[in-house]
């Protein structure tokens, strides 16, 4: 097997009344794709904003949420190049 990693990032404008909703439909997507998660890390920070992890048996998934610009980041990496297109393909559904 060769090392090789695939790796997206995206600045993504939201409604922050329809936050929760965006990141559910985030972790959706990740199985919908294949991925298994295996552990999820989350923060959320007083008076705003939050932070999640999600290791992936196939590397990672993190968000950042920036409520008073109403951004949010996103970054995936991942080994398996078919699970990493499915989900680049299914995100642009919902951005």
């Amino acid at each position: 097997m060769k090392a090789i990693m695939y790796n997206y990032n995206k600045w993504i404008t939201y409604d922050v009344t329809k936050e929760k909703e965006i990141i559910d439909r985030l972790e959706n997507i990740l199985v919908e794709s294949g991925f298994k998660i295996v552990k999820k890390a989350e923060h959320y920070f007083e008076v705003q904003g939050y932070t999640a992890l999600w290791l992936l048996s196939e590397s990672h998934f993190a968000v950042h949420t920036f409520p008073e610009e109403c951004k949010m980041y996103i970054e995936i990496s991942s080994c398996v190049k078919e699970y990493y297109d499915k989900f680049v393909d299914k995100l642009k559904e919902i951005v």
